[in-house]
């Protein structure tokens, strides 16, 4: 069986495009369709079908998904295990991160695992927790780095490695904060502790949250429904970067991580309100790790 056609129904069927595919192997469109034709005729069954410009499995191509990822997952492993009997890390390395975590905790590993491993062709993709959690599951990259699930998942490991407590911001000049102003038992810095009634007053202005079905969103969730809230959700974004931008400008108030404040956003302290999420790495119980993937779990790991 033709491994370069599998590879590339693998990716047709990540992409659910030709031509997306055909630029990420640097390969034309004909190529990739004489490959897929190749493989369905060996296996002498249909893979995909083509609905107008949609691309999706057939029942067969869903059922051979995951045994063309074992085979190249193999395959790997069999190339990894042969670089290590020379003492050499490399290999491929596929692993994802979030935004967040690769803008703030990742830089300084990511640098070090660079220098010390080159023969290593890490593919480093940035995608949300929840669907990198998934990718891990289906076995389509080796090792996530992202905000854990609040509950376990099956068939995955999690390590938590950073705490990452969050506050509740709001902007500087926040009609609340100037409402505040004016009881001279209030004094106004970056930092604020409200009491029930002015968390409840808050309540009443726009929020800006990441979106439902998200970890993060799902935490604060909980917590807001401790206090009895009903929030007034104007915005819903994952990037917790933009949340902080449309927070500073004024757009709304949210609960943002305490590493993304600075001299634009007022923290806004509740004795009640202690939501902190945790950050970590996440693989397949049931997958080895390569050589590869294990060093670079190693590196994050003594960050802690």
């Amino acid at each position: 069986m033709d491994i370069p056609s599998i590879e590339t129904f693998l990716s047709v069927a990540k992409k659910q495009s030709f031509s997306q595919t055909a630029e990420s192997l640097y390969l034309t469109q004909p190529a990739i369709s004489k490959r897929i034709a190749s493989l369905e005729s060996e296996l002498n069954c249909k893979l995909f079908d083509r609905i107008k410009k949609k691309i999706i499995l057939t029942d067969a191509g869903r059922l051979f998904l995951p045994r063309a990822q074992n085979i190249i997952n193999e395959l790997k492993a069999g190339k990894n295990s042969l670089a290590e009997m020379g003492g050499v890390i490399s290999g491929e390395l596929s692993m994802a991160t979030s935004h967040h975590i690769g803008l703030h905790h990742l830089p300084p590993i990511l640098k070090q695992y660079v220098n010390e491993y080159p023969k290593v062709n890490l593919k480093l993709d940035f995608m949300n927790s929840e669907s990198a959690c998934m990718a891990v599951e289906n076995a389509e990259i080796e090792v996530a780095v992202i905000t854990l699930p609040n509950d376990p998942v099956p068939f995955l490991n999690q390590v938590a490695i950073w705490s990452d407590p969050m506050t509740i911001a709001v902007n500087n000049n926040h009609p609340l904060l100037k409402s505040i102003a004016k009881n001279p038992s209030y004094k106004i810095s970056n930092e604020i502790e409200f009491n029930k009634e002015y968390l409840k007053e808050l309540s009443q202005y726009p929020v800006i949250l990441p979106e439902k079905g998200t970890y993060t969103r799902e935490l604060l969730d909980e917590y807001f429904h401790k206090f009895d809230l009903n929030l007034h959700v104007k915005l819903s974004n994952n990037y917790l970067e933009t949340i902080k931008m449309m927070v500073s400008v004024g757009l709304g108030w949210s609960v943002l991580p305490k590493t993304l404040f600075d001299d634009t956003l007022t923290a806004v302290k509740t004795k009640r309100f202690t939501a902190s999420r945790f950050l970590g790495i996440v693989t397949h119980k049931n997958r080895s790790l390569s050589p590869a993937a294990q060093k670079m779990v190693n590196l994050i790991t003594k960050s802690q």
